[in-house]
């Protein structure tokens, strides 16, 4: 009866323990001036995404011949395009794009490089071995070729698949996603190598540790032990890496729409915007320096925000 008291106080002053140290993280992170602005920004993005219609003043594909290449003023804040679209609302809506595909690329990547890298390091040996020589393979390709020569592919093929086959289907999510569900796919094909790396490091580290040790002593699972005791060492880390490297996709979205391979007009994107614009840019400077001024924010506020959930988890910063 005693051993059982002491083990459950033993098990609260943990849970304390492990509360305190959240909280401790949230308060570095808190007087973090740089990641907390990044982190407002990044609210705000995503509450300008999900209410686009309420916040945007005119429909992304409303145009008006007679106010084409309309500067800032007070009808169109933000001035208007070559099809009298106003830059604003285009630009609201394309922070659904955006957003969109850096947490879709950073959600793949998190969970098919975190469960590949966890069964790599723990497993060892033979199987470890192929298993990142896989890896070593995929890093072998540039990774912005290799999404373009399949953006390529799945714009040209998918095109006039016919309705009713798989293809026809893909196509159809593709169109009702506006462009973006090929994008999804190339991103999450190639983004999760990174991350399959450092969680099989990390995983590597942990499996020979005393607590492990202990755990499989007494009998415990290799599926219980991955699960109760690795993972969740190691999924902080990986959190912040993929916040680091939302940008990234972002980027990669904006270069492809850039190059006419991204979403499907007249779905706005900040990367075709630019495309659009840059041509016209001593005349309309307008047509570039608002979308790019904010895709350059929205990768700020990730990096900052990356950065500050960094240095806030780590035991060994002290702001």
């Amino acid at each position: 009866m005693k051993i059982r008291v002491k083990e459950e106080e033993e098990a609260s002053k943990v849970k304390v323990k492990e509360t305190n140290l959240w909280k401790d993280a949230l308060h570095r992170l808190m007087r973090n001036r740089m990641a907390t602005i990044g982190a407002v920004i990044v609210i705000i993005l995503c509450i300008t995404a999900i209410f686009a219609p309420l916040v945007a003043p005119y429909a992304y594909d409303e145009g008006n011949f007679w106010n084409n290449y309309a500067k800032p003023g007070k009808e169109y804040w933000l001035g208007a395009d070559f099809m009298g679209r106003d830059l604003l609302s285009r630009i609201i809506y394309g922070t659904r794009v955006s957003l969109s595909v850096g947490l879709m690329g950073a959600t793949v990547s998190f969970v098919i490089g975190t469960i590949y890298g966890l069964i790599a390091g723990y497993a060892g040996g033979k199987v470890d071995n192929y298993m990142m020589r896989l890896v070593d393979i995929g890093y072998g390709v540039p990774t912005l070729l290799f999404i373009i020569l399949l953006m390529v592919y799945f714009k040209s093929s998918f095109a006039s698949i016919q309705p009713g086959t798989l293809g026809g289907m893909l196509s159809s999510i593709d169109n009702a996603l506006g462009g973006m569900f090929f994008i999804f796919i190339g991103i999450g094909i190639t983004s999760w190598l990174g991350m399959a790396r450092l969680a099989r490091g990390m995983t590597l580290s942990l499996k020979e540790k005393e607590f492990i040790e202990t755990a499989r002593a007494m009998g415990a699972s290799n599926l219980r032990i991955i699960s109760r005791h690795i993972l969740p060492n190691i999924i902080g880390p990986c959190i912040i890496s993929q916040t680091l490297t939302i940008p990234t996709y972002i980027l990669y979205e904006a270069f492809l729409s850039f190059i006419g391979l991204g979403v499907n007009p007249p779905t706005p994107s900040w990367g075709m915007m630019i495309s659009e614009g840059y041509q016209g840019m001593r005349s309309y400077p307008h047509l570039v320096l608002f979308p790019a001024l904010a895709l350059s924010i929205t990768m700020f506020a990730f990096n900052f925000l990356g950065d500050g959930l960094r240095d806030a988890l780590d035991p060994h910063m002290k702001l």
